[in-house]
């Protein structure tokens, strides 16, 4: 029974460590003011018949704080680079000059910063929630082993740690969203 009880700790501990590392993921993307390459993340092309990541058929650099460049390595890849960033619409219009694609980012207004911070903030509210869910799962089954004959006493204790447990990462996203903007609304 307690080994039974242990993976389902263990299970819950892991998925709200994946929830927070999705959490940064998504964060990362989210411009801040400077460049980076993983504002690209997440955008894919059609390369020889199958969605790629950029960075994988290209050079992505840091020319400077307000400058992407992407070379590819093969010129043919420029046009489909160039419309998934614009289909991606991550607010930035690529300057193709033939041989490798610029992203020059505007300096955030303080009406963008603001939609930022919101769409941060939603991404954090998201992996709340599914902290929250993973949450009830585990004590779902904990109240399932209390059926089956876990006594009440362990199974009050594995409730209370698994809440102790979301309690922890809910502090986690919010220090990441507070971070997050913190770096956005900084001029």
């Amino acid at each position: 029974m307690s080994e039974e009880l242990d993976l389902i700790l263990d299970d819950a501990e892991s998925t709200m460590q994946k929830a927070i590392n999705h959490l940064e993921a998504e964060l990362s993307k989210i411009r801040a003011g400077k460049a980076s390459p993983a504002m690209l993340d997440g955008i894919t092309i059609e390369y020889y018949g199958s969605p790629t990541p950029i960075s994988q058929v290209a050079n992505v650099t840091v020319l400077d704080a307000r400058t992407i460049s992407i070379q590819p390595w093969e010129k043919n890849q420029l046009a489909p680079i160039e419309r998934a960033i614009m289909m991606a619409n991550i607010g930035i219009t690529p300057q193709n000059d033939g041989i490798q694609i610029r992203l020059f980012l505007p300096p955030l207004t303080e009406e963008r910063r603001r939609e930022l911070v919101k769409r941060a903030s939603g991404e954090g509210e998201a992996s709340k929630v599914a902290i929250r869910n993973i949450r009830r799962d585990a004590i779902e089954g904990i109240k399932k082993l209390q059926k089956d004959g876990l006594s009440e006493d362990t199974a009050k204790d594995a409730e209370k740690t698994i809440q102790d447990l979301t309690d922890r990462h809910i502090v986690l996203v919010d220090k990441h969203l507070a971070q997050k903007e913190k770096d956005m609304m900084a001029i």
